[in-house]
């Protein structure tokens, strides 16, 4: 099967995580993959194995005619299949394929990660678009649920992320701090986020165990919701305990270098950051926030969004004992390989791609 999957940047997020791993693997599989990236490049082409073939459009503008035109010439010349666009890519991949004779199939891949806002989400143009979708896939079920009200698509299913362990060589610089004593968060920098609640979560940490250190793992978009996140870490005067780490290329090393992981978002989809952190065997505490607790049951704690108190009360708790923190990662890592893997992920998405007339 020749099948493209389509994704607007290679920026190192967790849809653009999702389309690079999903190339990959249906090439491993044995199929003609195709990967397609529309406007920006980034961390993640280094990520992509050779055998895919790729595309960057180096599109401009709101429509970008020219990279269009060059997309739809590419599924003719390839007689791509299936088009697996993802996220913010459905317009223009309805404006390339809305012409063509041999039209491939189409699914539009949801990884909205506001799922806990989808009262404030536009819809005008997703309904529009939706028209020439043959099938939707959803990180979670609160998406699913909202694509059967809100969109035109008949078939929507909800198909849960997966993580692949990437292999980093080795760690690019080294992680401040004593080893056995780091916190990482692996989220890059955006308001729904909240990294403001684990600073105040981790403050009130800090005054118990100042021996432990805070690492920030994200792209750093140098707006408004940075500099307010590095003002509160200043204006707490804790430059030394927590470290904005940037994106880094080298996220797998990072993770192997710290002993808890946590994620305190106030809105999520399905995270792909808990899946790595399940994949390198780290104890998890999230916020009930998408699919998080879903992803978590048992093997990790979950706690409420926006409570700093009670998020800086599961940390102390991990931090209290080593015992609690090996049963919990051992558990949370075998739960993963199980229920998010790859081979799973694939069958499941060919599933969908095959049953489409």
């Amino acid at each position: 099967m020749k099948i493209l999957q389509i994704i607007d940047s290679l920026d190192a997020g967790g849809a653009e995580r999702m389309a690079v791993n999903i190339a990959n693997d249906l090439q491993n599989a044995g199929h003609e993959s195709h990967l397609c990236v529309t406007r920006k490049e980034g961390l993640l082409k280094k990520s992509i194995q050779n055998e895919v073939s790729y595309l960057f459009l180096e599109r401009k503008g709101r429509i970008g005619w020219t990279a269009i035109l060059q997309l739809r010439n590419y599924l003719k010349t390839n007689k791509i299949e299936v088009v697996h666009a993802h996220s913010t890519s459905a317009f223009i991949t309805v404006s390339s394929i809305v012409t063509l004779q041999n039209k491939p199939k189409f699914i539009w891949h949801d990884h909205y990660g506001k799922a806990n806002q989808l009262h404030s989400r536009p819809t005008k143009l997703l309904n529009y678009l939706s028209r020439f979708f043959d099938h939707i896939i959803s990180v979670n079920s609160l998406l699913k649920d909202w694509a059967i009200e809100k969109l035109r698509t008949k078939e929507v299913t909800y198909l849960e992320n997966f993580a692949v362990k990437s292999t980093d060589s080795q760690l690019a610089s080294s992680l401040i701090g004593n080893q056995g004593k780091r916190i990482i968060c692996l989220a890059n920098l955006r308001e729904q986020k909240d990294h403001f609640n684990l600073i105040h979560a981790f403050e009130i940490v800090y005054k118990t165990y100042p021996e432990w250190t805070l690492h920030l793992c994200g792209q750093d978009f140098n707006d408004v919701y940075s500099s307010k996140v590095k003002n509160l870490i200043s204006e707490k005067n804790m430059q030394n305990a927590i470290f904005l780490l940037g994106s880094r290329s080298d996220v797998s090393s990072i993770l192997e270098e710290c002993d808890i992981a946590v994620l305190s978002s106030k809105s999520e989809g399905l995270p792909v950051a808990l899946l790595e952190y399940g994949l390198h065997q780290l104890p998890v505490i999230t916020t009930d926030v998408g699919a998080c607790a879903e992803v978590v049951q048992n093997y990790g704690i979950v706690v409420p969004l926006k409570n700093a108190e009670l998020l800086a009360t599961a940390i102390k708790k991990m931090i209290a004992s080593k015992e609690l923190r090996e049963n919990y990662a051992t558990q949370f890592h075998n739960h993963i390989v199980e229920n998010y893997g790859s081979d799973r992920y694939v069958e499941k998405l060919l599933e969908i791609y095959n049953q489409i007339h």
